[in-house]
């Protein structure tokens, strides 16, 4: 459903929370570690989401990714999904095709209408700080 810069954008911005709730600033590769990224690939979707204001990149040999602490509760996954996929989660067809929209419907058109609807209150509604505090200890699940 998201793309793999998606998903690493999620997984990052979790992993970052998690490390700034405990007043850590994390490195690129500590991250592209983590979360089982190629650096390059992380670097890039790490910009743009500092970017667009969801985290900070601080320079310098103390420098990293953080988020601030007062901050993470605000951030919603819509934020993260916007910031990398932009919108098209919500508007593409299901089938990947072309010419699809209401007056020329693909045969999955009406039934994925209320699953997008769904998927944007779930990503609007679900904070950062939720999927962060909601794991459990060890962070296994980031690599994959």
């Amino acid at each position: 459903m998201f793309s793999k810069a998606c998903e690493y954008g999620i997984k990052a911005s979790t992993y970052i929370a998690l490390q700034s709730l405990e007043m850590n600033r994390v490195s690129l590769k500590e991250i592209a570690s983590e979360i089982n990224s190629p650096i390059a690939f992380t670097a890039k979707i790490l910009h743009k989401l500092a970017k667009n204001d969801i985290l900070e990149s601080v320079k310098g040999p103390y420098g990293g990714f953080q988020i601030k602490k007062e901050r993470i509760d605000s951030i919603k996954l819509a934020h993260i999904v916007a910031a990398i996929d932009g919108d098209d989660i919500y508007n593409g067809c299901a089938l990947g095709l072309d010419e699809c929209n209401a007056l020329q419907p693909c045969p999955l058109h009406e039934k994925f209408v209320g699953i997008r609807s769904d998927l944007k209150k779930m990503l609007e509604n679900t904070s950062l700080y939720e999927v962060a505090t909601g794991l459990e200890v060890g962070l296994t699940f980031l690599k994959r």
